[in-house]
């Protein structure tokens, strides 16, 4: 974990809370100091939490935070998801404005007024704070905070780390990068050498280096954001014309209060572009009131009827505007847009009406492809779609005019006094040993694009003919071109974002030069990402995916050998894929994991609404496989990436230093010698950097409690029509590098979690985030393979705990609930796990385990309960203690044999002897389970029976 970071962010500085409360140890930590890194923004908020956690044990009243940051670079952002985990106040510094002219300009915040907030809830009092409106353009009210409820009040806003608010701050964070820095990178490009990247900055963000950057050095933690625009989270839209909003809309609206809109949408076009200038070049800026937004480059998809959107509008001030025309650009498109709209769920139906086209357009907007097609079926639209933006269509109308430039805005930020007016902060206590002096600090950290490479236009797929006779041909029509059509490999590798653009721009590059059927292949270690980018691409695309998992041999799963390519049927997969090449029906195989054994097959037939198939799996790009794909790509990093970072990390902390390739041959031999060589083939190469393990974007909710629940309380939670069942047992093994400092007990945060369930093994890196009842933990699946635990072995990890359990598990799709039976604990533990955070705790709520709930992990629980005359050297029980040695046995010798080889006949092995007595077990728990439910369902129905019965007769 990151606790030796945290500590070195709680040493002198800060808040002057311990001058009142002086600390009487050295080595106890203190409060906040500038942190010596800037970390990502997954990274960030996973620090930041912990700061707050670890400080609010330290200190009573409350935690003030602060997030400052250029516009666009994410703070907004980062405070939501801060917010979404731990329970606090949110103040946004836009309430506090007091003018309309400029928000980015000191002299429209009321600092006065914040300050007073700020004080009153430190001291614990309910404070007043003002609320802005956008439409009305002026301060309409206010809203009380409670005082004694606000244990972390976070400050958002532009000059959140001004002066006049430091001394008040337990914590300041610093957010640079997203939209702020790809926006510099893309005029920088678009313009070339003729202007410094300081003129740029003063340009475009003429108050940043003067009155925001300074303010930056002082953050304790500091984020360098570079997530700009994703379709990881899609939008998807349906669009056609529409009379004004009448019939359509009173079934749309009905039930919901329709909200009303208007925007301004103007095209900036870059200075050296032509007339004939790609329109996905330009830049975006919408007006809304006196908020603007800003989208660099129309990054859509269009695929069929639909339109695709990557969430890649960011709110900016208006002197953005001036500073671009300023430097050149031109706005060569404008028209007003006025929306009339509901929301309904993930949902929204909009009337839209462009003043320039002088017409009106129905458009359905949701996150989920299928459930946008079908509300359109529900409300009977069926078209014709549309699926030019609105841009291409007012540029296409004949007569219409094509500029309506606004008037300019003044670029220069109004002069006044308030120089004199900013009260000087406390002094900050700083260890001279970690951080410099402000004026000798390096400032490339706030200005990224000096220090990594342009990333500009996004590149393009061309293809070649693999026919002599048809090399240079300009006859892409043609039937004997189609056939030997081949994509030219990317010379570059691209993050994950920019990867699944590119992924899906070749799938339809290939359609519309190939034809019929496009047939993809997603290659690259255990938990690198290609699954995630498989389904993410499906869901734009529209297709199916199918994982080489499911052509696994059962003897040799039975041996654990995933990542053996000898595991795979490959026979079938070539008669699949032929099948498949030939517009011929096919039956793709099933493999039930928990049994080992193909449980049966699925029809796949292609078809113009399937008309890619997708298959993902560590060998998808073996010269055997790949030579019957269209498309090869190629998918690194991950939690791939993390686990070998966490091996160095150990690794130097016992003060045993380790290469990346060291441990690449030690714990993932099989990807060295062989999946890695074919990864350098693929037309498309994506490193993954996202962090699943430490980033917000994917937590599961978790509450936990050991409270007696029936099994009929739970079933009356969860939805009926969506309800399914499993069983499932699992072994969780706890491996420790001998030598890192402990205080003699075994702790989680200093093990890496092995858990054996269904015959595969699946890695914990670090532990989850823990906040009031919940448990935030990954929503990661990372599957390794039985060489890989072997190679942590061979590196000095020891096997130091030891947990078996059995489960059941109950879910609808929204609310998971999983009944765990410990061996060695008295009685069950039951946990509640989704996405949604209220969803969770209204369950438990229903399920009456309100004060019930532990944040403990099962090692701790067992640990606890353990006697100590009970324990061995290792800290587990001693019994135990001779059944984890013969599965670390078993580990090593199966995981040093040769990958190549294959069991045919083998001796029932220790671990098979466990699995199997637990899945015995585990059989009888089923049959009580099923019995208990004849027996419920019987007894309801004869109570309803009956009670029908002397409804009737009376």
């Amino acid at each position: 974990m990151d606790d030796g970071v945290v500590q070195r962010v709680f040493e002198e500085g800060g808040r002057d809370y311990f001058q009142q409360q002086p600390s009487t140890s050295s080595s106890s930590p203190s409060i906040l100091q500038s942190l010596p890194v800037h970390a990502s923004f997954d990274h960030g908020y996973y620090l930041l939490v912990k700061s707050i956690q670890e400080l609010r044990e330290k200190k009573g009243g409350i935690v003030t935070v602060g997030i400052g940051g250029p516009s666009g670079s994410g703070k907004t952002s980062l405070a939501e998801k801060l917010a979404s985990v731990i329970g606090c106040t949110l103040i946004s510094m836009e309430n506090y404005r007091v003018g309309v002219d400029e928000g980015n300009d000191l002299d429209s915040i009321d600092f006065d007024a914040l300050v007073q907030n700020l004080q009153d809830l430190t001291e614990g009092k309910d404070t007043l704070i003002p609320m802005f409106d956008y439409q009305q353009k002026n301060r309409i009210g206010s809203k009380v905070i409670k005082g004694a409820s606000s244990g972390v009040v976070i400050v958002d806003g532009t000059y959140a780390l001004d002066a006049r608010l430091r001394s008040l701050l337990d914590i300041r964070v610093a957010v640079v990068g997203g939209v702020h820095f790809s926006l510099i990178s893309k005029v920088q490009y678009d313009i070339g050498d003729s202007c410094s990247l300081d003129s740029l900055i003063d340009s475009i963000f003429p108050l940043f280096r003067k009155h925001i950057e300074p303010d930056l050095h002082h953050a304790q933690i500091r984020i360098n954001n570079r997530f700009v625009s994703s379709f990881r989270e899609a939008i998807y839209k349906l669009k056609c014309r529409s009379e004004a909003p009448g019939a359509c809309s009173i079934s749309a609206f009905q039930g919901n209060e329709a909200q009303t809109d208007n925007f301004i949408e103007m095209y900036l076009r870059p200075p050296s572009a032509t007339e004939e200038a790609r329109i996905n070049d330009w830049i975006k800026m919408r007006q809304s009131g006196i908020r603007y937004y800003l989208s660099i480059g129309d990054q859509r998809i269009v695929d069929k009827n639909f339109i695709i959107r990557p969430k890649a509008e960011f709110e900016v001030g208006r002197m953005t505007l001036g500073g671009l025309l300023d430097l050149g650009y031109s706005v060569v498109a404008s028209y007003k847009r006025a929306s009339t709209y509901v929301v309904y769920g993930n949902l929204s139906v909009s009337f839209e009406t462009i003043d320039t086209l002088d017409e009106t357009f129905m458009v359905l907007r949701g996150t989920n492809r299928k459930t946008v097609g079908a509300e359109a079926l529900r409300m009977g639209i069926n078209g014709p779609w549309i699926t030019k933006s609105y841009l291409e269509m007012v540029l296409e109308k004949k007569g219409v005019p094509r500029l309506n430039t606004p008037p300019l805005f003044p670029n220069t930020p109004t002069t006044s006094n308030q120089e004199s007016v900013i009260a000087a902060p406390r002094p900050i206590r700083t260890n001279p040993n970690l951080v410099m002096k402000l004026e000798d600090l390096s400032q490339p950290w706030t200005r990224s694009p000096t220090k990594s490479k342009m990333e500009p236009v996004l590149a393009t797929w061309h293809f070649i003919s693999s026919d002599p006779s048809h090399a240079g041909s300009s006859v892409i029509g043609s039937s004997s071109f189609r056939d030997t059509v081949k994509l030219v490999p990317m010379p570059d590798s691209y993050d994950f974002d920019r990867g699944l653009l590119l992924s899906v721009q070749a799938i339809q590059a290939l359609l519309e030069n190939k034809g019929l059927p496009v047939i993809v292949g997603i290659g690259g270690p255990s938990g690198s990402g290609k699954t995630s980018l498989a389904h993410k691409m499906a869901n734009i695309v529209g297709c199916e995916v199918v994982s080489l998992e499911s052509y696994f041999k059962s003897e040799q799963v039975k041996d654990f050998k995933y990542d053996d390519f000898s595991s795979l049927d490959l026979s079938l997969l070539s008669k699949n894929i032929s099948d498949i090449r030939n517009g011929r029906r096919t039956k793709v195989p099933i493999f039930d994991l928990e049994t080992g054994a193909r449980s049966g097959f699925k029809e796949l037939e292609v078809s113009e609404d399937c008309g890619v198939i997708i298959f993902e799996g560590v060998y998808a790009l073996h010269p055997e496989i790949r030579k019957s794909l269209d498309l090869w790509i190629a998918v690194v990093g991950g939690v791939h990436s993390h686990l070998i970072s966490r091996v160095q990390r150990d690794k130097s902390r016992v003060g045993c230093f380790m290469s990346q390739n060291d441990i690449m041959m030690t714990v993932f031999p099989m990807f060295q010698q062989h999946i890695e060589p074919h990864l350098v083939h693929a037309h498309l190469k994506i490193r993954n950097d996202f962090d699943p393990v430490l980033s917000p974007e994917s937590s599961l909710f978790v509450l936990k409690s050991n409270k007696q629940v029936a099994y009929q309380d739970i079933l009356k939670i969860l939805d009926p029509a969506k309800f399914c069942s499993s069983a499932q047992n699992f072994i969780d093994m706890y491996l420790r590098l001998p030598g890192i400092p402990t205080n003699g007990q075994l702790t989680e945060s200093d093990c890496i979690r092995v858990r054996i369930c269904e015959g595969r093994f699946a890695l914990l890196i670090r532990e989850p985030l823990r906040e009031g009842n919940f448990i935030i933990q990954p929503k990661v699946d990372f599957d390794i393979s039985i060489s890989t635990v072997a190679g942590l072995l061979n590196l000095g990890y020891q096997a130091v705990a030891y947990i078996e359990a059995s489960a059941f598990i109950y879910q609808d799709g929204k609310i998971l609930i999983e009944v765990d039976h410990l061996q060695d604990a008295p009685s069950p533990y039951l946990q509640i796990k989704g996405v949604d955070k209220e969803a969770v705790a209204a369950a438990g709520s229903t399920l009456k385990l309100d004060g019930s709930y532990t944040t403990k992990s099962y090692l701790q629980i067992i640990l606890e309960k353990l006697p100590a005359v009970e324990r061995s050297s290792s800290g587990i029980h001693t019994q135990q203690a001779a059944r984890l040695q013969e599965l670390v046995d078993f580990i090593q010798s199966q995981g040093s044999s040769s990958s190549s080889e294959s069991s045919q006949c083998r001796e029932v092995s220790p671990v098979e002897g466990i699995i199997e007595d637990m899945q015995s077990r585990i059989k009888r728990l089923e049959r009580w389970q099923m019995i208990n439910t004849v027996l419920w369902t019987f007894l309801m129905s004869a109570l309803v029976g009956y009670s029908l019965y002397q409804r009737k007769r009376q």
